[in-house]
């Protein structure tokens, strides 16, 4: 989530409501939902989107599973992944691992990551990260309830940061226009209960998996804490791409 103006839509335009809060969650999340604006209740849906995303995306994987070497089914799965956000959460790692990782100035971090440009801090990350994505997948037999519980998770986690931590731009950005304190505990709440769910119908690898995504969330969350003092919509999208590799990565270790 790029803090960049939005191009979908106005804040002022959209239906209200629940339905209104969906669609712009699911807008805003992947690229099947057409023009949406901005709802101040769309965080409340996350944890909703995530799950039906990581059903897709575990479906796909289930389809592809046996059809393809192991390696290649999960290669066409994280790309899969990818074209379904817009690569949204992937240049928010990106524009993290730039303006994160090396050393530099509050005010100029912020800078960095708001520039179109990708660094080499940037690229490592993301190679890095896709590397392992790929890995992981590779390495677990398909089950799609897997990443239902894991993408679930990551968007729960996307909604409950903005409810722990303060916007790091003075200014405003995209992510500040979805706002609201009860509809970001209240994705988070419904993201972590359909997590349990399908981690429940999956198995131990996944209830691993989702302990591994909420340390990865939770190491994004304080990095960003303290070197931005806060979180940016560069930051939720990082949280959500790491959450879920930290997760398969957990799921495929030999415990």
């Amino acid at each position: 989530m790029s803090d960049v103006p939005p191009r979908r839509g106005s804040p002022r335009s959209g239906p209200s409501g629940p339905s209104g809060a969906l669609r712009s969650a699911w807008g805003l999340l992947t690229v099947l939902g057409g023009a949406s604006p901005p709802h101040p209740g769309a965080a409340g849906a996350y944890g909703i989107v995530g799950g039906i995303l990581g059903g897709i995306v575990g479906i796909a994987w289930w389809a592809f599973d046996g059809r393809f070497p192991a390696l290649v089914a999960a290669a066409l799965v994280v790309a899969l992944d990818a074209g379904l956000t817009g690569m949204l959460h992937l240049d928010g790692l990106a524009d993290c691992g730039d303006g994160l990782i090396a050393p530099m100035e509050r005010a100029r971090r912020l800078a960095v990551m708001r520039a179109p440009d990708v660094g080499a801090f940037g690229l490592v990350v993301v190679a890095i990260t896709l590397a392992l994505r790929v890995a992981g997948l590779a390495s677990i037999e398909a089950d799609p309830w897997l990443l239902i519980a894991l993408w679930s998770a990551s968007r729960a986690a996307m909604a409950a940061l903005p409810a722990a931590l303060v916007y790091a731009r003075a200014e405003g950005g995209l992510a500040s226009q979805y706002a609201g304190r009860g509809a970001h505990l209240l994705g988070a709440g419904l993201g972590a209960v359909v997590a349990a769910v399908a981690a429940a119908m999956s198995g131990r690898a996944a209830w691993v998996g989702l302990a591994g995504a909420a340390i990865g969330a939770v190491a994004v969350a304080a990095l960003a804490r303290r070197r931005l003092g806060g979180y940016t919509g560069d930051v939720l999208g990082a949280v959500v791409v790491v959450a879920e590799t930290a997760g398969l990565v957990a799921a495929s270790a030999r415990w």
